[in-house]
């Protein structure tokens, strides 16, 4: 009999859709659960879709050309007032001074090619009658009296080089009758080198601070500066309504997670190459602009704080990334994302107003508090890490708040982004999330 009037069992696909894909990239079972199987895809698309724009690049390199511009705006202009003020310093103008105070050297008078006079009004005569071009009068007390000024109109600029020669003259006067100790004693040329020590062993705590406390300053810089981007980048999806139509393939949570990672992808590529272009100028431009120079190498290394610092580091971008999107996706426009985009910023910087507690009251109840607290922990965490007042608990209790927060955040910003991909046209609230 043939088999073709026979109903034929049915066949099992043998891969499940995004099975293939998964066994592809190398992700294991678990792994597959919590991101998704097409995770891979979306995170490698997000990538290469951004690195393919040309704005990606443009703004990338806007914002170090643009502080290089400004700074050498400024180097330029500051320059011009040197040049500006030393040019006006070389002027000579005629002198005449009466000094009660008994405090200006003869030689200083005769280096400048003043005369004395002896009464105040006959200086002033001279200024009006235009006999002379600038006429000083120092008083016997010069703690309580100020020293008078009359001098010829050369405009407003021009006419601080009066002050400054009264000023250099009163100056270089008492130093010349005081003993170099006691000049450098005042001027602050005196050098000081401290060394402490801490187990027997020197121990320098600015030092200490250098690495652990570089991911503390490359968190503030990536929120403060690209946290707009992100929240901006989940709305124009809802706006155009593109998320709508790939939530039928793919699941929200996957999706949200691959975005959130391509995008921290994108701004450690862009913090990189701003770092490297910082390098390059400075070694380029040390001498030209005569700025310090610094030793790395005299930066000590504790490799157990610094893998702590890298790990709070990476469980706070994960949490406020999560915070961010999850924002953009309650929100129907961006206008209206962005003015909860204080919050998390807020969030953040707010612990800075008692940073010195952190330093030297870390015992404070209020201070284990934000420490411990996951939306205020990430800068008492870092910051008393580099100083070294951590305790292990609190470490590990600190980190561990932060990893658990941030995957709640994930779930209700991936359910959040599901929610609002259909309900685009107003906001949000968690009543009708979960209802």
């Amino acid at each position: 009999m043939s088999d073709k009037g026979k109903e034929q069992p049915e066949r099992k696909p043998r891969f499940l859709p995004g099975q293939r894909l998964g066994k592809t990239v190398g992700l294991s079972h678990k792994r597959q659960r919590f991101f998704g199987h097409n995770f891979a895809t979306v995170y490698r698309f997000e990538v290469v879709r951004a690195l393919k724009k040309k704005t990606f690049w443009l703004s990338m390199l806007a914002f170090p050309l643009l502080i290089a511009g400004v700074y050498g705006l400024t180097f330029w202009a500051g320059s011009q007032s040197e040049s500006t003020l030393a040019d006006l310093a070389k002027e000579k103008f005629s002198i005449a001074l009466t000094d009660d105070s008994g405090t200006i050297s003869s030689e200083m008078i005769k280096q400048i090619d003043a005369h004395e006079i002896a009464k105040k009004e006959d200086g002033l005569a001279k200024v009006k009658t235009g006999e002379t071009d600038a006429y000083f009068y120092y008083p016997q007390d010069l703690t309580k009296n100020r020293v008078e000024i009359y001098a010829k109109n050369v405009g407003i600029f021009e006419n601080f080089k009066y002050q400054s020669v009264a000023q250099a003259l009163l100056q270089n006067s008492a130093l010349t009758e005081t003993s170099p100790e006691i000049v450098a004693i005042l001027t602050g040329q005196i050098d000081y080198d401290v060394q402490t020590y801490q187990d027997g062993e020197n121990y320098n705590p600015m030092m200490e601070m250098i690495a652990p406390g570089v991911f503390l300053v490359l968190f503030f810089l990536i929120m403060v500066t690209f946290g707009g981007q992100m929240i901006n980048a989940v709305v124009e999806e809802k706006e155009n309504r593109v998320s709508e139509m790939i939530l039928t393939t793919i699941r929200a949570r996957t999706l949200i997670i691959g975005k959130i990672f391509a995008f921290l992808t994108m701004i450690l590529i862009q913090v990189a190459v701003i770092l490297s272009l910082v390098v390059i100028a400075y070694f380029a431009l040390r001498n030209n602009l005569n700025l310090p120079s610094f030793d790395l190498s005299q930066i000590p290394l504790d490799w157990s704080r610094i893998a702590v610092s890298f790990t709070i580091f990476a469980a706070s971008l994960l949490l406020f990334s999560g915070l961010l999107v999850a924002i953009g996706a309650a929100m129907p426009t961006a206008k209206e994302a962005n003015n909860f985009f204080a919050v998390p910023i807020l969030l953040i910087i707010g612990p800075l107003y008692v940073a010195p507690m952190m330093i030297t009251d870390a015992a404070n109840s209020a201070i284990s508090f934000m420490t411990l607290f996951p939306f205020t922990a990430p800068l008492p965490l870092m910051l008393r890490n580099a100083v070294g007042n951590l305790s292990l608990g609190e470490t590990i209790g600190g980190i561990a708040v932060l990893a658990v927060t941030a995957v709640i955040v994930f779930t209700v910003a991936a359910r959040l982004f599901q929610t609002g991909a259909v309900e685009y046209s107003k906001k949000l609230s968690l009543k009708g999330l979960f209802k």
